[in-house]
Parts: structure tokens; sequence; C-alpha cells
């Protein structure tokens, strides 16, 4: 659970009693900070062993400052058997419900498990009305320094006032309530120093809104713009942090409400304007969304207060976090939610190609060929469905910066369902073909068959005398230099990066194909006096070392490039004759942010904004190849590598097949 209080030291209480314990047994107790674990015991050194009565025994640990969430239990190792009563948590001495900070984290306890709204079909009136608290209570939570300062639970506070708002006649009338809402948490004092935004900012916060007195009225704006114009320079958010050396902010204080798993309509809207509110404030790429967003708040408060199922929440909060168009913004607990669902799927790998989906090659060796599936044939129609048809309709359930990424990820679950006999119709060179292939339960499947498109064997490999490749995929930093000293004398390196790298070796790889400081990136973090704007950063560069590669570099790319592997991108690039062939990547770069959301969801964010040093984006837009190559059917059927070939051949300046 959060912590949501303050004390010198935590002791986890417990009764145990053993039988025939062969190893161990114990209470456990762990603290953990932004970055993982920080604080842990569990009475391993104590070697509580063989057969014990009941005795109470006693864990204690410093509460660390950075601590965000504790873990507590007890545990058995081995064989025998452990009972375990009376287990009690004290803060510095103390019950933790004596001294519980009700600012953040815990379940509010004058609601407990329920926020005490109830489910209604709203009007237009008041889906407007909400989406203005939804506004108002972001802007609060992230500026009024009661709040920020956790002296006010937000959540709590939500619900106190939705009901009234539920009620209100029109915008003039919410309008007042909310106002009087704000005025109970008292006037912001005078800020010494007081933020300013700052002339070089990179992104600036999205305010105005709060200076429409036609359309909040005056009462309203006057006190969100008191609370904008009393921000002090320097601000601790109760409920975002920042990762320590990276930057990315780290909202572990949210609390998750895991329980129950179906929010109340108070929780699931909660869930909705604290998702709206951080993206609003904490993404670096709001501005790349690619619509209002607004509007997008608008769109789905009716829904999720509709949605009176478990799957029916986690679905709509699915598609919602979709909509900022970052592929790394998805409800990860939650895929087996979304469609096609099932526990089998046709051993086979799909990939689309030239915008069709494509056999590429098999998840089982036997089961796979016997589907009378062959490698090359594009895909139809599943279940008598066009596959057109099932990519519209899933869309909008599967996050993506861009098309390429989100028909990656449909392609890899196109053919799930229900174990058994499916029709499956296509063509096959040129001629239209139909089959009953069979679904094969997922857990007998190499499901990772389709994470990369690189070369098959050796992580190093001579592809010809003067062809040196290098992938990814299985790259060990520490040896980046051996690899760069075996590829010294060919007048070619590939380097594979179809694939997520195995290792972070942008730097171990990348100084040896440079001879001077590179600059290959900057980033953008968040202004926390400014919630809503980002700063840029000073460039980071490659520095040279031995040994230096100095022939030419052909840097290969795809749709399964994401994230790390686009950053391995943007530095490799930079080299001297460094060329990128391939197709457009996922679009997704940028350390990633976790978001906890009602009923245990847990979305995350790309965390940091990520841009060439001269200011070129790469969200959305992806690593952009120098040589645009997309392999075709006639080559996935020959088993052709022609991106590879393509790349080979530009940087030789003359015509490069791998042997077959």
């Amino acid at each position: 659970f959060p912590v949501v209080f303050t004390g010198e030291t935590l002791e986890l209480r417990g009764w145990l009693r053993t039988k025939d314990v062969t190893e161990f047994a114990g209470l456990w107790m762990r603290e953990d900070g932004p970055s993982g674990p920080i604080e842990f015991d569990n009475m391993r050194e104590r070697r509580l062993s063989g057969t014990t009565e009941w005795t109470q025994y006693s864990i204690v640990l410093p509460l660390n400052p950075s601590a965000r969430i504790v873990g507590l239990g007890a545990l058995l190792a081995g064989e025998g058997v452990l009972w375990v009563d009376d287990i009690e948590l004290l803060v510095a001495g103390r019950p933790v419900e004596d001294v519980l900070d009700p600012a953040a984290g815990s379940t509010p306890r004058e609601f407990g498990a329920a926020s005490g709204i109830e489910e209604v079909s709203l009007s237009t009136a008041q889906t407007e009305n909400l989406a203005l608290l939804g506004k108002v209570w972001g802007f609060v939570k992230y500026h009024h320094p009661s709040v920020t300062a956790g002296q006010v639970d937000w959540d709590h506070e939500l619900f106190r006032v939705m009901p009234s708002i539920l009620e209100a006649e029109d915008g003039v009338s919410a309008g007042l309530l909310l106002s009087e809402w704000i005025a109970d948490l008292g006037e912001s004092e005078p800020c010494d120093p007081c933020a300013e935004l700052p002339s070089d900012i990179h992104l600036a916060p999205d305010i105005d809104w709060i200076f429409d007195t036609d359309g909040l009225g005056e009462s309203l704006s006057h006190r969100l713009a008191q609370i904008y114009r009393n921000r002090p320079a320097a601000v601790e958010h109760r409920y975002v942090d920042h990762v320590p050396g990276v930057g990315n902010p780290d909202f572990a204080n949210e609390a998750s409400y895991a329980s129950p798993p179906l929010p109340d309509a108070g929780f699931r809207t909660l869930a909705l304007f604290r998702f709206w509110n951080i993206i609003e404030y904490w993404h670096p790429y709001r501005d790349v969304i690619g619509e209002d967003w607004d509007s997008v708040l608008r769109e789905f408060i009716p829904r999720v207060m509709a949605a009176d199922s478990d799957s029916a929440y986690r679905l709509t909060m699915m598609e919602f976090t979709a909509r900022i168009n970052d592929t790394h913004a998805n409800l990860w607990r939650e895929l087996d939610l979304r469609p096609p669902r099932g526990t089998a799927q046709l051993p086979v790998i799909i990939r689309f190609i030239e915008g069709r989906p494509v056999v590429t090659g098999f998840s089982h060796p036997v089961l796979g060929p016997d589907t009378g599936l062959e490698v090359g044939d594009v895909i139809e129609k599943i279940a008598g469905r066009s596959v057109d048809s099932l990519v519209e309709t899933w869309g909008p359930f599967y996050a993506a910066s861009n098309r390429s990424g989100r028909l990656r990820d449909i392609a890899r679950t196109l053919t799930r369902g229900d174990a058994g006999p499916v029709r499956v119709a296509g063509v096959r060179s040129g001629a239209s073909f139909q089959t009953t292939a069979r679904r094969i339960p997922l857990d007998k499947l190499n499901l990772t068959r389709d994470r990369t498109h690189d070369l098959p064997g050796e992580t190093f490999q001579m592809l010809a005398e003067d062809v040196a490749y290098l992938k990814l995929s299985s790259v060990v930093a520490s040896e980046a230099a051996d690899y760069i000293q075996q590829a010294v004398a060919a007048v070619v390196l590939v380097v594979d990066i179809r694939n997520y790298p195995n290792e972070f070796v942008v730097f171990d790889l990348g100084e040896h194909l440079v001879k001077d400081a590179t600059p290959f990136a900057q980033f953008t973090r968040a202004d926390s006096s400014n919630p809503g704007g980002f700063l840029m950063s000073e460039p980071v560069s490659l520095e040279p070392a031995e040994p230096y590669y100095p022939g030419k570099i052909v840097i290969l790319v795809d749709e399964v490039s994401q994230s790390q592997a686009e950053y391995t991108a943007m530095a490799l690039r930079a080299a001297p004759n460094a060329l990128v062939v391939g197709s457009t990547t996922a679009g997704a770069d940028g350390n990633v942010s976790s978001v906890p959301l009602p009923g245990g969801v847990v979305s995350m964010i790309s965390g940091i904004g990520v841009f060439y040093p001269d200011g070129t984006p790469t969200q959305r837009v992806g690593i952009v190849p120098d040589v645009e190559v997309s392999p075709t059917i006639a080559g996935i059927r020959a088993g052709r590598d022609e991106v590879l070939e393509a790349g080979v051949s530009r940087a030789l300046g003359r015509e490069f097949r791998l042997a077959q």
C-alpha cells in the first residue's frame, strides 16, 4: 500500500507457528521507491525452521524518505507448514491506522470502497458540467499549495463535489459551485519568489481557458487565475515526483484502489479525470496527440459512467488511453480483454506486407505447416469475416503512435480465438484459396518469433568478406569493442535494429563509430513550477573511443523498432557514413512512466520527449529512413531479406544478395 504517513521506523509484528519447515519461515516487509526496492527484511538470517509453537516476531525497518509503497506478509521457503495470525503494522511505534495521512494513497475512509456516486444516464448539460469539473479538479490538483502539499485528499474531494455538479442545471450554476468548492481550500498565500514561464520553454502549459470569464464565470475564473499567479517557483507535488537521473514523471503516490475490480461510477470517473490530467500536465507529447483532448474528455465521460461491468470499464479505459496515440500507453495487464479474445491462435506468424496480412513464418515447427498455410500467403478472411473489417473494428483498442505500430500489434493476435478449426481464405501466388486450419493453445506456441526481423544465428556475423553484420536482439554491451575489432576491415557494417536491443548499447557501441564528440539527441522534461510546461535539455553526445570503425554503416529499422531501439538508431545514425534503411518505426520514444488507475488498472505513457539535436521530433514520426525499403510479398515467399540486401547494395555500390 502507498506510504501516506511519516515517521522514523516501520515495524511489522505477527504471530507464527511452524511444523517441519525444512528451510526457513518468517515475516517479510519491503519498501519500494521510484526506482525499486530500497529497504527489505524477510527474517532469513534468523533461520526459523523445524517445529515451533506460537511466537510473536517483529521486523523493524527505517522508514526511508524515498519510500512510496510498502509490501508485507509471511513466507515459507522449502517444505513444511506455516501458520500466521494477528499481523499488525506500526509507524514509529503507533498502529498504522492511527497515523494514516488521508492526503493521498488509501481509499478515502469517508467513502470506503464506494464513492457514493450512482451510475446515471447523463444529459448533455451534465456531461459538459462534469468535463468542467474534470478540468478544474486537475488544474487545482497540480497548482493549489494545499493540494500539492498533500494536505487534502483530492480524490476524496472529487467525490464530495461531484453530486452537486451532477445536479447543477447549467454551466453557470456549475461554475459557481466550483468556485465555492475551491474557496473552501483557503486563499493561496502570496508566493516569494513566484514561478515564471521561461522564455525558452519548448512546450507551454495550456492554461488560457482559466482566464475565460465568459465560459467559466467571473468568480471561478478569478479563483483559478489567483491560484495560477500565486504558484511558487519551487514546489513539491504530492501526486507527482520525477525519477532521479532521468526526469520522467513518477505517479507512485496515486492510489490504485485495486478492490473492488469494478470501481463504481465515481471511481470510474476518477480514473478518467486522473489520466486526462496527467496527459494535460505531464505528457511531453501533448501537442502531437492529433485531436482535441478536451473533446476526447467529453466523449468518454458518459461512456465510462455507463461501463457497468468489469470488462466494459477496462475496455473503455483501454480505448481512452489509446487516444493519445502513444504506443507506450496501454492497459498492460488487460491485453487479454482486447479483441480478438481467446486462448488459442493459428500457429503462423502474420505481418502486414504491402498493407496486407501475410504469413511470414510459423510459431510451431510442425503444427504450423500442418495448417496448410504457406509462407507468402495473404490472409483475406478469417471465419468468414474480412480482415479489413476486423482491423477497422479492433483498431481503437490498440494503442499506437502510428499506423505501422498498430498493424504490427494487430498482426500478432489476428488469428486468435477458441481452440479448434477455423476457416481461412486468402490469396496464394495470385490465386484464391480456402482452407480449414486449427487454432492451437497459446502455451504450445513460440509467440516471440514475431518480435524480431533480424537474421538467425550469431550476434556478429561476416555475411561476406567485406560485409559485417551485428544484430542488437542478442548484443552484449561489454563486447562492443570486440564486435568492432572483428568488423574493422569490412567495407560495410550492418547494424540490425529490427528488434529490441538485448542491452543498452547506445554509448558502448556508438563511441566506436565517431571520430569526434557527436551530438545525437536532446530531451524535454516537465517544469514542475509550470505544470504542463516542458523545457529542452542540452544535446547528449557520443564520445569517440578506440577501436574506430572507418567504413560505411547500414542501420536497419522497421515497425518492430520501438523506444530504446529508436533511441539507438538516432545515436548510430549520427556517425559519419551512416545510412538508415528500412521502413518507419513505431514512433514511441522516451522513458516510460506508469499510471495507476482505480480497479488496479495500470497504464503507461512516454515520460520524456526525445528529439534530434535540431529539434526534429521522433514521437509518432518514428525513425524516418534515409532509404525507404519494405519487404514485398514476392520477397517473403522467396525467403529473401530485401531490406538488408538493398541497404548493403546501396553502401557497396553494387548488387548484394544474401546466400540462401
